[in-house]
């Protein structure tokens, strides 16, 4: 399943699952974008800035350099391998810094055995460089978004939808979080009907067409099959 939540994209390769009811990510690359001339390595200063990131969506964090010659280790939320491996531009948001800037990607490849990217970006040539750049994030605008196919999602349409019991109407929850899986999970804030206690309660539901047969957008709802015992797995 491809994913997407808030200013994410949740996931990484092979998170597509199994379902028919799938959710969909922000952005494939159709179009390779001009690259940006001649971008500087990233310095980060001593001010800490709120990032405004309304309009942006987190692709991928860079964790560290790989080798010597200034290529990047990427942790991904994204479940397309083109952000990564698309030659094009690309925006990094610098770890002081309020609004991501563009930069080129050259190269890339995925890492299957460490769910990572090794990427290499214009103007980032060694490994002091690379080290610069630790911690910041790469990004896509939120208005890329792709067109998904019958029966995808993308997250941020799931976030906030309630949760109803398909045969009685009773209302379970609603949806709070997105957990990539083999078959991706609603992390289902409980009613308070439904909690025995104080403390806020959460469920863990798959995203698959038996359990959850009924998604509609317009009214806000998602209407659920659970086996016998599902919703009190993580009481």
């Amino acid at each position: 399943m491809k994913h997407e939540e808030a200013n994410k994209e949740i996931g990484g390769r092979g998170a597509e699952g199994q379902r028919g009811k799938r959710v969909g990510g922000n952005s494939k690359i159709q179009n390779v974008q001009s690259p940006v001339p001649n971008p500087q390595p990233v310095v980060p200063s001593t001010q800490s800035p709120v990032p405004n990131l309304d309009d942006w969506l987190e692709i991928g964090k860079i964790v560290s350099p790989q080798g010597l010659s200034g290529e990047l280790k990427v942790y991904p939320v994204s479940d397309f391998p083109e952000r990564f491996e698309v030659p094009g531009k690309r925006w990094l948001l610098r770890l002081d810094g309020t609004e991501p800037q563009p930069i080129e990607l050259l190269t890339g490849r995925y890492i299957s055995n460490k769910n990572l990217y090794v990427i290499k970006l214009a103007g980032v040539e060694n490994c002091d460089q690379a080290e610069a750049l630790r911690g910041c994030t790469l990004m896509v605008p939120a208005s890329d978004r792709p067109q998904l196919g019958e029966d995808e999602y993308h997250v941020l349409d799931l976030i906030g939808l309630e949760v109803f019991m398909q045969a009685s109407g009773e209302l379970v929850g609603t949806v709070v979080d997105i957990i990539p899986a083999g078959n991706d999970l609603l992390e289902v804030k409980l009613h308070e009907s439904l909690t025995t206690d104080k403390k806020q309660k959460t469920v863990l539901i798959p995203f698959v067409e038996a359990i959850a047969p009924v998604v509609d957008l317009k009214s806000n709802r998602i209407e659920i099959t659970p086996p016998p015992g599902l919703l009190e797995i993580n009481n």
